[in-house]
């Protein structure tokens, strides 16, 4: 969706009205020098052949996800991301190609691209998006099918370095990659629905069509906690291969805890919970990781 008016650089984005929706840490093109989803599409075609071993275990992504067409919830997320991206940007709080904090944004996407498609293959025909909206929400997610965006609350209000940035934008993407959404909706509407899985697999019936009726559903999922330990660990691992220091993630959690308390949009950490718990289990992944990120910085 081109930019007929991007916010003048280095002008700061006018911050939108909270809207209090709880989405998670989850580029619309613009006219310009700089063609962003160009660049993103040959990031992520300058991934090496081959597969890549993972050095994080999360085990298997699960079947439920199955039950709802990825191209449906793509499409769905795709027609979203629009709808928020027009309302920001006639909110004149839609940073424009040239705001230092977007482009720092793009230059992390540009890096983490190349290594999803060991996560997931449709990733390789995702048309990634990265945006930036003022907002003092404390917020970022990315969408089904690549579809990123970032407030700039979660960067301003916790003074993020770019290392804790790729740890953010690597746990959203891990939850594209991982199919958190599909999963979470298929078994939400199975479960309402009364349905058995056996049932679901011979015949979709209106779950196939739950994608195309989601609303404003995608932003607003929580996942479980399962789920947000794998986009953690999915995540630290994407991060250090594009060479960002895994150890941040601990810092980034560190912040998350002490902004708890702070002022401001908190719908991240409604659906991101801190924790001792959560910031044990990183530390005890970032060893597992060290090797890429010392190979990627060497590279």
């Amino acid at each position: 969706m081109p930019n007929d008016h991007p916010t003048p650089s280095p002008a700061p984005v006018s911050h939108a009205p909270d809207s209090g929706t709880g989405c998670r840490f989850c580029a619309v093109l613009h006219s310009g020098p700089w063609n962003a989803r160009r660049g993103f599409l040959l990031a992520a075609g300058a991934a090496a052949a081959g597969p890549v071993l993972a050095q994080v275990d999360v085990g298997s992504a699960s079947s439920m996800r199955r039950l709802v067409p990825a191209e449906q919830l793509e499409a769905a997320a795709d027609q979203q991301y629009d709808q928020m991206l027009a309302k920001a940007k006639a909110q004149r709080a839609l940073a424009g190609d040239g705001h230092p904090q977007l482009q720092r944004l793009r230059t992390i996407g540009q890096r983490l691209i190349p290594f999803t498609p060991q996560w997931n293959d449709r990733a390789k025909q995702w048309k990634w998006e990265v945006n930036l909206i003022g907002s003092k929400q404390i917020n970022a997610f990315c969408m089904p099918g690549g579809k990123i965006a970032f407030y700039t609350g979660i960067l301003d209000q916790l003074k993020l370095s770019d290392d804790e940035s790729a740890m953010i934008m690597g746990h959203e993407m891990a939850h594209a990659l991982r199919e958190h959404a599909r999963a979470r909706l298929a078994k939400t509407q199975a479960t309402s629905m009364g349905l058995s899985l056996g049932a679901q697999l011979l015949g979709l019936g209106d779950l196939g069509n739950a994608a195309a009726n989601l609303g404003t559903q995608l932003i607003s999922l929580k996942f479980s906690r399962s789920d947000e330990t794998e986009a953690d660990l999915v995540g630290l691992e994407l991060a250090a291969r594009g060479g960002y220091n895994p150890e941040s993630a601990v810092t980034l959690w560190r912040k998350m805890g002490e902004a708890t308390g702070g002022q401001g949009g908190l719908a991240f950490l409604s659906t991101h919970p801190s924790g001792p718990e959560r910031i044990r289990e990183l530390e005890q992944n970032v060893p597992r990781v060290q090797g890429l990120y010392q190979a990627a910085r060497r590279g």
